[in-house]
């Protein structure tokens, strides 16, 4: 057996599987047997399994022999299947006999007769092979089954009878048809029915199986009377309780909360998807944005993170199925791509062949030729690209119709032509597709459904162009995202989209309540009370979307703590401290920080008379780590493989104590810059960058440009353009950013801060750094920097002694 490069066991699982296969069987066709490996290892973290496993033995391929992970014995039949004579059939692990089926007891795999599980029967109290168990769980054999020979049908039906006695026989049994048809299960729910009919009137998280939860949801969708449908008793919500937890059945939510762990690469703390090679927990943001995951899409050749999966190869998001071509090097017809190197056809194999050079003998990937006469990259041709048929455009970068040409021809069919009486504003947004520097990009945003349903209701005037008649439309991102293209050419006017979001959650999560003095109470504490107080903190500046959950949460926790008092036949009025020391240690409650803000404002305002301290904060939580901030500081300063932008971001919070969501919201209005200096403004006193910080400020300044396609605005006037044309770059997708350089943006600005504070005067850093003066004396204190109280002490102490002398 050759040598095997361990790294392609994360790079190229599939190829170095279809390499050992093709080795162990050199009489099998490579791509039959590419096909049958790809369509039998699934997705990346599988093929990883089956990759390493294979390296670790790669003889499994020759004796057929376990222990082996059960993917490789359905590996070994598929192979089998497409004709192998080398690769060796599954074998049992105690007799040898191969098998056309598995059967597996943890990593071994076994035949029908080795496999069978034996146990003392319950009934005879011999030794034999287990056919079923009786009520109380003990094995029971084919020849003594459990006395209890009642159709299973009849007692469920006798106990859903006991609720609602015109049900008929034959729903029950339609319903158990849909839900378990083996006999023995259905046994199986009858007993736990019988024993506990509680389970059918909203105590089915105590079910002890797991179809009896969903037995519920049917037969209450059927309209039988008196069945509750069942609460999950970790949040409370009605939905499909059945996973198991701690003796109950909860919700996947909850199950997800139940597993939370903090993520080794970002530290956000999320469920996890996957572990990294020390078990370390790994998300799923950093998981997805992994390099080792991204693949080569076959149908755009990018390094992009997998959309679906193929007999061919992988695809991304934004590519559709290869269409069936010729392919120009092999000459099969097939599903095939256009390489961007010559423009014809090439199949997913011919994108992966490597040979010998026919002009310069190298052994590289093949990018043009044939297969008697293969050319690499250096040595293909340039491509004779002929002039556009439509506007004789000989600069455009695909033979046929330029890219120009068929958007227009796609506006045509969305918008039809241009007319006189068309809105300016329309117009305009026209003009930007057209013109869009990458005109494939626009043609794919031209065929999603609800993109082309409202330009060509905007263009015919079906619909006006307002915000109010965007706000009617579902709550779609393609909808969304044009809104944001028409502001930014400026069609519609600029307005705060978070706020707005706001308000009409705030309405909607009113409109839910049922209790007239809960929804008038409500209404004063979120609309004249937070919402008046975010918009006196942000005067002018837009929301963040942090502004916009948190204020979700407090109307959260005051309908929570509402519902809870109401339970207990309390009011808010009647509320004493405790019944508070109740709700505190009771697990059902939750958001305690936000509850404890209603409760302070509800006994300010005087509608209640209990009261609930504000905790005291005394500074940061996390250990102050300033030696990491500095040599995290020096790496952003010196490394010029880092992007420029996560560099000037990332100092920005080391150096200058910003938080994410304020970086993000950096404008060009905010930088001066000079020939000889850099200033940037945070507060009311701009301040000087120093060398080379001035340098990366400068560099993304010029160079700053955003993700998006159609309505990006040129030059932006935001210092770090997102994804969205006229938008910032979001706080949580600076955030994630800044983990992936190993910087967490709220400790490292705790840190910053606590720094500054023992350095600088508390006016001078409000003004500076644009924090209140108030913050600013209260870092002074926990930083120990307060020279003022040190002066005093020193004075008083002065005044003791003269007095002593005297």
């Amino acid at each position: 057996m050759s040598t095997v490069d361990p790294r392609r066991v994360i790079s190229d699982p599939v190829g170095l599987i279809s390499d050992l296969v093709a080795e162990a069987d050199p009489g099998l066709d490579p791509g039959r047997a590419r096909t049958v490996v790809v369509s039998t290892v699934g997705g990346r973290a599988k093929s990883r399994r089956i990759a390493a496993a294979l390296v670790a033995r790669p003889a499994v391929l020759a004796d057929g022999r376990s222990p082996a992970p059960r993917a490789i014995g359905d590996l070994l039949l598929a192979l089998r299947k497409a004709g192998a004579t080398a690769i060796a059939a599954p074998c049992c692990a105690d007799c040898g006999k191969q098998l056309r089926t598995l059967m597996r007891r943890g990593q071994h795999w076994y035949c029908s007769v080795c496999e069978q599980n034996t146990a003392a029967c319950a009934g005879c109290g011999n030794l034999k092979q287990v056919r079923s168990h009786d009520r109380d769980g003990h094995p029971r054999c084919a020849q003594c089954p459990d006395p209890d020979d009642r159709d299973p049908i009849a007692v469920i039906h006798a106990a859903v009878a006991a609720l609602d006695p015109a049900v008929p026989r034959d729903a029950i049994a339609g319903v158990l048809d849909r839900c378990c048809r083996q006999r023995g299960y259905q046994r199986r729910v009858a007993w736990a029915l019988e024993a506990d009919p509680a389970l059918l009137t909203g105590e089915g998280h105590r079910a002890p199986l797991r179809v009896i939860p969903r037995l519920v949801e049917h037969l209450h969708a059927s309209g039988v009377r008196g069945i509750v449908l069942p609460t999950c008793p970790g949040c409370g919500r009605q939905v499909r309780i059945d996973k198991p937890l701690d003796g109950q059945r909860v919700c996947r939510t909850c199950i997800a909360h139940s597993r939370i762990e903090e993520c080794a690469r970002c530290g956000a703390r999320r469920e996890p998807v996957s572990r990294d090679e020390h078990r370390r927990p790994i998300c799923a943001n950093c998981f997805c944005t992994d390099p080792a995951n991204l693949e080569i899409c076959l149908g755009c050749g990018r390094r992009r993170p997998v959309g679906r999966r193929t007999t061919d190869g992988p695809l991304c998001q934004t590519c559709h199925t290869l269409p069936i071509r010729t392919c120009s090097i092999c000459g099969d017809t097939t599903p095939c791509g256009i390489s961007r190197r010559t423009g014809r056809p090439w199949c997913p194999t011919c994108q992966r062949r490597a040979a010998d050079c026919a002009r310069c003998g190298r052994h590289t990937a093949i990018a043009a030729g044939t297969l008697t006469e293969p050319l690499c990259d250096n040595c293909a041709p340039p491509p004779a690209w002929r002039d556009c048929p439509t506007c004789s455009d000989p600069d455009h970068p695909t033979p046929g119709r330029c890219g120009k040409c068929l958007t227009n021809q796609r506006l045509y069919q969305v918008m039809g032509p241009v007319t006189a009486d068309m809105p300016p504003g329309l117009l305009a947004l026209r003009h930007d597709i057209a013109t869009a520097e990458h005109s494939i990009t626009a043609q794919r945003w031209l065929t999603k459904q609800p993109v082309t349903t409202v330009l060509s209701d905007l263009a015919a005037g079906r619909m006006p162009l307002t915000h109010a008649a965007f706000d009617t439309l579902p709550r779609r991102p393609a909808t969304e995202y044009l809104r944001h293209t028409l502001v930014a050419v400026g069609a519609l006017p600029e307005r705060d989209e978070e706020l707005v979001r706001l308000e009409r959650t705030i309405s909607e999560f009113l409109a839910t309540q049922q209790n007239p003095e809960w929804k008038k109470l409500l209404h004063r504490y979120l609309v004249w009370h937070l919402l008046r107080r975010l918009r006196t903190r942000n005067n002018g500046r837009p929301t963040t979307r942090q502004q916009m959950l948190r204020i979700r949460s407090h109307a959260r926790a005051a309908a929570g703590l509402l519902t809870w008092l109401d339970t207990r036949g309390l009011t808010l009025a009647s509320c004493g401290r405790t019944d508070l020391d109740q709700w505190i240690t009771d697990p059902a409650g939750g958001y305690r920080y936000e509850t404890g803000t209603f409760l302070r404002w509800a006994y300010a305002s005087k509608l209640t008379t209990a009261y609930l301290p504000a905790r005291r904060w005394n500074g940061p939580a996390n250990p102050i780590d300033d030696d990491n901030r500095w040599t995290t500081a020096r790496t952003l300063l010196h490394d010029n493989t880092i992007d420029s932008v996560d560099r000037l971001a990332g100092l920005l919070v080391l150096l200058y104590a910003q938080g994410s969501s304020t970086i993000a919201l950096l404008t060009v209005d905010q930088i001066s810059i000079t020939n000889d200096n850099v200033h940037i403004s945070f507060g009311r006193t701009p301040i000087r960058l120093p060398e080379p910080v001035d340098d990366l400020a400068r560099t993304v300044f010029a160079t700053r440009k955003g993700h998006a396609t159609i309505g990006a605005t040129t030059p932006s006037r935001w210092l770090f353009p997102g994804g969205q044309p006229g938008r910032p770059i979001s706080a949580q997708r600076l955030k994630l950013r800044l983990n992936q350089l190993g910087i967490r943006p709220n400790q490292a600005r705790s840190t910053a801060l606590f720094g500054l504070a023992t350095q600088i005067p508390a006016a001078i850093l409000a003004r500076t750094l644009g924090i209140s003066v108030s913050s600013a004396v209260r870092w002074q204190q926990i930083s120990a920097g307060d020279w003022t109280t040190y002066a005093a002490n020193i004075a008083d102490r002065r005044g003791h002694s003269d007095s002593c002398d005297i």
